[in-house]
């Protein structure tokens, strides 16, 4: 029993970690674009409602690592990637509002 009750522990453990890709309070930076730095904030996600599975999915964000995915402005203004939320009706649109994510 005491077996069992440990591996159920390990497995909870394991998945919760899963789930906190980028948790409340961790900004990823993405320094690459020519617009400015772009940085992705758990918390203001987390509080928007959004949750760590509508993103990190086989079509969108398969690996929580960041740089797995190569993003562009085209696939996001096509509605994929962060453009399936940020398509000015679940979210801000992203073609209209391009200082919201790039900072200089």
């Amino acid at each position: 029993m005491r077996k069992m009750l440990t591996l159920a522990v390990s497995m909870l453990l394991v998945a919760s970690s899963f789930a906190l890709a980028v948790p409340g309070g961790k900004v990823l930076e993405y320094k690459n674009s020519p617009m400015g730095t772009v940085k992705f904030d758990g918390e203001l996600h987390k509080k928007a409602g959004a949750t760590c599975k509508e993103c990190h999915t086989d079509g969108m964000f398969p690996q929580k690592k960041q740089g797995a995915v190569k993003i562009s402005m085209e696939q996001i203004y096509a509605g994929k990637l962060c453009g399936a939320c940020h398509n000015g009706k679940k979210a801000f649109e992203a073609k209209a509002n391009c200082q919201r994510c790039h900072k200089k």
